[in-house]
């Protein structure tokens, strides 16, 4: 009875957090705000009390009798006969904790300090990886969080209860649905792609064959180039007509998607002009799951666009992908087959999860669970089931009455930073028929929606106890939507996430192996993988990504048009532009390089007096901290503004900068396209690098009219470029006049005439 007693109360000890175990360490019984209260009414009990009884007999009476030990005073005992170790370490943890948020605070705090770049990195990371409970937990928590809870990352929600309803392994088709939900056509595209079959000698050969190429001109996308690893490569022009039938959409899409896309579509809908002309043209190269990168997505021209196509396509995918599993499982149980024939019904890869969409902010994850509701509603009376969606409509909506309504930024600003804003954030998605499970564990999803940060902390890093990345190990579909905002947020995360992708799991996590595709376990899954790639601009470090990680055995299509008038013709102002060419060695030293061209060549002729009110522009929070450290160690008269000053500390370097009482202000980019603020008192400007995103060069520029005084004839512009930086080059100055400076070698001087 000892050691069941003992045990009993070890398991209670083990379900209660830090916070319950110290408040009944110290106050001998549970905080009143987790007591376990009964739905059950409880009926009420009358007492007859006798006329004598007062205080004194019922003390006596409570002397006599044996006095009941509740379990919270058993919880207490075997509180106080904890170990001193365990004491000690858990004293220690606390101490870690609270150091770690110290360091944070004191990192915010200490802006001005002179610290190195590699202090500041460290100090980031150790930020970033906080100890967060994961929602991938197959277990999951049972639903609402109890009011007044302040940490949410203590515990995460994920829908326990409608397990067995979004089941993929017990639940089977519904005859009413058709024989459309299950993929049995092989001129479907869906179908081709996870039934072909490669050869051991094309994987092997993948690594030593050169990448084929085919440039073509379609009407809309413009300038595209297929390519592929693999022998064959095929390429196709889009038809002047599409009929939704030949797109083999699974039901209810061919009914749902001319309702959902009616928006965009000018005119009566009609069944042939379902999509607008953009959509048709990315739809095509979806359907045939091949790999695509498009660089011109913007949150003003075509972002709602492209958001409805590519989620037509997500649906679409986890649909037939979903009725194939559970046709089988139709067959099976009927069939009723040996063991020998199970190679017939291999439907599945390792973990369930299909899709992984990758948006930088909660508004952006709304609105694809939102067209995911419209696509599988569309004009049926009868609405589809979505749990928990009061609850995620009051997490990733926003309050309207949130925004300063005498903000005033440009349009695009706007039109990125709309609604919710944060960008931790991940959520699980399960799909069966007509029904979406919103908050389920990851390994019981069909499509994660997450941003960069909010799987960084569920991957972790080497050396860390708490990570996991199994559940991308079967990933058949990755979109990496508005792909330009996380070279503003953290591109390291995204790097992070593609070398996770599609690796062997480290557990089989409850899979049926005989219903695993052989691609699947030969870990080839990266071959049939397709990526979607959508930003605003052509950049190098997306271009890398899209060459390196994605090796789809359909191959890749790219859009590589090329700008032919530049940012800088949106100056409006009289300005000189001087480009700096420096000289590189080769690309890891040109860091370097532009640092000792700017100290030696540049600053020299600004350090005079006469040369006040200089806006230096760093597009590196790296080159940032580098440039400050070194104005610092020469005693320079400059302030600085980054994405880490307070906003305290902004009013003030603004200040000095436009009195005049500070020479040089440092700039970076991140700040700017986060804040955009209006920075007065510009006389003379040097952009160190060329920025990531063209209309800043322009933006920056036109600042100098905010103060004109007269002195129009003394401004200056100057700007340091390098061969490696071409894509950045030709973005500003078109790609003309970028092709004739890269030549030449010597340094351009362009005037800008600016508005009349």
């Amino acid at each position: 009875m000892g050691k069941r007693g003992s045990r009993s109360q070890s398991q209670l000890l083990s379900n209660l957090t830090k916070k319950q175990k110290k408040h009944l360490r110290d106050f001998g019984e549970e905080h009143p705000f987790y007591d376990r209260v009964s739905g059950k009414e409880a009926k009420p009990q009358i007492c007859q009390l006798s006329e004598s009884s007062d205080g004194s007999n019922s003390e006596s009476e409570s002397e006599s009798e044996p006095e009941q030990v509740s379990g919270y005073h058993k919880l207490l005992a075997s509180l106080k006969n904890v170990s001193e170790e365990e004491e000690e370490e858990e004293e220690e943890e606390e101490e870690e904790e609270d150091s770690v948020v110290d360091d944070v605070e004191m990192n915010n705090e200490s802006a001005d300090d002179d610290v190195s770049v590699e202090e500041e990195t460290a100090t980031a990371s150790t930020k970033m990886q906080e100890n967060v409970t994961l929602s991938a937990d197959p277990e999951g928590q049972d639903g609402e969080e109890p009011p007044g809870t302040s940490d949410k990352s203590l515990e995460e929600f994920t829908d326990a209860k409608h397990e067995s309803l979004f089941s993929l392994e017990t639940n089977f088709l519904e005859e009413e649905s058709g024989d459309n939900c299950s993929p049995k056509v092989s001129q479907d595209p869906f179908v081709q792609h996870v039934n072909k079959e490669l050869k051991e000698k094309e994987i092997q050969a993948v690594a030593t064959n050169p990448k084929t190429t085919h440039q073509l001109k379609w009407p809309i996308l413009g300038q595209i180039v297929f390519s592929s690893k693999f022998q064959k490569l095929e390429t196709f022009k889009p038809p002047k007509d599409i009929d939704l039938k030949s797109l083999h959409l699974q039901k209810p899409l061919e009914s749902t998607w001319t309702k959902t896309n009616s928006q965009f579509l000018s005119g009566p809908p009609k069944s042939n002009s379902s999509f607008t002309p953009l959509q048709k043209e990315l739809f095509l190269i979806m359907n045939s799951y091949r790999d695509l990168f498009y660089p011109e997505r913007t949150a003003l021209k075509n972002g709602e666009e492209i958001r409805h196509v590519y989620c037509l396509h997500v649906i679409n995918h986890v649909l037939k992908a979903n009725a194939q599993v559970l046709g089988n499982n139709s067959r099976r149980r009927s069939q009723k087959l040996g063991v020998g024939d199970d190679d017939d019904f291999r439907d599945q890869g390792l973990t369930r999860p299909k899709v992984l969409i990758l948006v930088p902010f909660r508004e952006a994850a709304l609105r694809v669970v939102q067209l995911f509701i419209s696509l599988l509603e569309g004009d049926s009376k009868k609405k589809i089931i979505v749990s928990n969606k009061k609850r995620f409509q009051g997490e990733y909506g926003s309050d309207p009455e949130e925004r300063p309504p005498n903000l005033k930024r440009p349009e695009d600003y706007e039109a990125v930073f709309m609604g919710n804003i944060d960008d931790h954030f991940r959520i699980g998605v399960a799909i069966l028929q007509r029904s979406i499970r919103l908050y389920a564990p990851f390994y019981s999803s069909d499509i994660l929606i997450a941003s960069p940060l909010g799987l960084r902390t569920i991957i972790g890093g080497e050396g860390e106890k708490k990570r996991d990345f199994d559940f991308l190990s079967s990933i058949e579909l990755l979109i990496i939507d508005q792909a330009d905002i996380y070279l503003m947020q953290n591109w390291e995360h995204v790097l992070h996430l593609m070398n996770h992708m599609n690796l062997l799991p480290l557990d089989s996590h409850g899979v049926d192996f005989s219903r695993v595709r052989m691609w699947s376990l030969n870990n080839w899954s990266k071959y049939y993988r397709q990526t979607l790639l959508f930003g605003a601009l052509q950049d190098a470090q997306i271009n890398s990504v899209f060459n390196k990680y994605c090796v789809n055995l359909q191959g890749q299509v790219a859009v590589r048009n090329v700008p032919l008038t530049g940012s800088i013709s949106h100056v409006l102002v009289q300005l000189p532009h001087v480009f700096q060419r420096m000289e590189a060695e080769n690309l890891a030293s040109v860091i370097d390089s532009r640092f000792n061209f700017f100290v030696n060549k540049i600053l020299p002729q600004y350090r005079d007096a006469v040369m006040s009110h200089t806006l230096i522009y760093v597009p590196s929070y790296f080159d940032f901290v580098r440039l400050r450290n070194y104005f610092k160690k020469e005693e320079l008269n400059f302030t600085h503004i980054c994405e880490y000053t307070q906003k305290s500390g902004v009013s003030r370097a603004r200040h000095f900068f436009l009195k005049g009482e500070k020479q040089f202000l440092l700039l970076t980019e991140r700040f700017h396209f986060y804040k955009r603020y209006t920075i007065k008192g510009i006389r003379n400007l040097i952009f160190y690098e060329l920025p990531t995103y063209p209309h800043f060069y322009s933006e920056i520029c036109n600042m100098l009219k905010a103060t004109s005084r007269g002195e129009e004839a003394t401004w200056t512009c100057t700007v340091l470029y390098s061969k490696y930086d071409a894509q950045r080059l030709a973005a500003v100055v078109g790609v003309e006049r970028a092709a004739q400076m890269l030549q030449s070698k010597k340094n351009v001087h362009l005037f800008i005439t600016g508005e009349k």
